[in-house]
């Protein structure tokens, strides 16, 4: 499965098969199905990557409580790193 950008529907929001997620440019792996979860957003939604070079992570400074990540392989953006809103206190989400 690829990890697309949002463009009017996003296919893989509610998409709960076992799977591997992976960037849609080099196709890294990036998260598993086992780390996803249902969120109100409309994309899909992670508590954790594959490896820890999965992504790679900078500040967002306009924005408290957000990281932007990027794929670690290959930098294609992704989006961002909410910290503290996964489905467990403390849990950031992807």
């Amino acid at each position: 499965m690829s990890f697309c950008s949002f463009f009017g529907g996003e296919v893989f929001q509610n998409h709960f098969e076992p799977g591997v997620y992976v960037c849609v440019k080099c196709g890294y792996e990036l998260f598993s199905s086992r780390s996803k979860y249902a969120h109100s957003s409309p994309w899909p939604a992670f508590t954790e990557t594959i490896h820890a070079d999965s992504v790679a992570k900078r500040p967002e400074h306009n924005r408290p409580g957000a990281i932007k990540v990027s794929c670690g392989r290959c930098g294609n953006g992704l989006g961002h790193e909410f910290l503290n809103d996964g489905p467990k206190r403390g849990q950031s989400r992807f």
